[in-house]
């Protein structure tokens, strides 16, 4: 018999990328079930708009993930105003398209500052606190490109397996304490960050509130992998079993190995814009060339090379 799921009323929860999109949409659920959250967004006027719209207490924070100090800090006026933390959800992402090796080298490596560190960033300063007290949820938003390889998305697809083994490495570790660990796959969500890329053949493209549902779900039941759809859990499980061969054909069957290789810019304009600043950013200047970049959570600069602008995902 199924166990009952659990109540998420009175929970305190910290969201990373929290003021639009796939965070957002988590926030207003949580809500809903009785949480309070505090949402975290390197654009600190919109989070504070943000948990204004959403109301029931919600904190908005400015956040830049990539900065340890900024996320301690987060974390730190999350469990001022919250009280001690719950759940941590690491939901900031960025997803630049385009050829790889038109890619610059400062794209890439925002991609993997944000994406990456940002995460382990998280989940380390959570799990400290989650451990000392025995309990905790540790959420990881990845995407089913942290399960297979999509041609115009080789950097990203990479960042995502980095979440997914870190999510998969982490489970076993934490076995025991308490503390549980959720690693969330969309297959992509009707986001500025998934806009102007093709629908997979067969499979919808999921809203912002599914995902939003399916890690409420997570939370409630401690399910550890989330995929959104559901019906992607099969896929996945049943790709692994076939050739090479095999799987590319069902991705082209799928559309998958073309998914993203002819974006629309129109539509994706004012994404690829915000990842422009984001990538510019975290350049040094010219007059401290040996400086270490300041890793910020903007919003990246042209996300592959001039001639392919692409944006920022939400997390995917």
């Amino acid at each position: 018999m199924a166990k009952a799921p659990r109540s998420l009323a009175g929970l305190a929860v910290a969201i990373t990328g929290g003021g639009r999109g796939i965070g957002r949409a988590t926030a207003a659920a949580l809500i809903a079930q009785g949480s309070r959250v505090a949402i975290g967004d390197i654009e600190a006027q919109l989070a504070e708009q943000t948990a204004q719209e959403l109301g029931s207490g919600t904190v908005g924070l400015p956040l830049d993930v990539t900065d340890r100090a900024s996320f301690a800090a987060f974390l730190d006026e999350a469990e001022r105003r919250l009280g001690p933390l719950d759940v941590l959800i690491n939901n900031a992402g960025i997803m630049p398209v385009g050829p790889f090796l038109e890619e610059t080298d400062a794209t890439a490596k925002r991609m993997v500052d944000i994406n990456v560190h940002g995460v382990i960033f998280g989940s380390k300063l959570a799990l400290e606190r989650f451990v000392a007290r025995g309990r905790g949820h540790l959420v990881n938003i990845a995407s089913i490109a942290g399960k297979t390889g999509t041609p115009h998305l080789a950097t990203y697809c990479a960042t995502k397996h980095a979440v997914v083994g870190l999510s998969e490495a982490l489970r076993q570790e934490l076995a025991g304490t308490g503390v549980e660990v959720t690693v969330v796959m969309p297959v992509g969500a009707n986001t500025e960050l998934y806009s102007g890329l093709q629908q997979l053949r067969g499979v919808k493209t999921p809203e912002p509130e599914d995902v939003a549902e399916a890690i409420v779900e997570a939370l409630q039941t401690g399910r550890y992998e989330v995929y959104v759809p559901k019906r992607m859990n099969a896929t996945i499980r049943l790709s692994a079993l076939l050739s090479t061969r095999v799987r590319d054909a069902v991705a082209k069957a799928m559309g998958g190995n073309v998914a993203v290789m002819h974006p629309d810019h129109a539509a994706r304009a004012a994404y690829e814009e915000r990842m422009e600043r984001t990538i510019a950013a975290a350049q040094p200047t010219e007059a401290e060339p040996s400086r270490p970049v300041p890793e910020t959570d903007a919003e990246p600069s042209r996300p592959v090379s001039e001639p392919v602008p692409e944006r920022e995902t939400e997390a995917a």
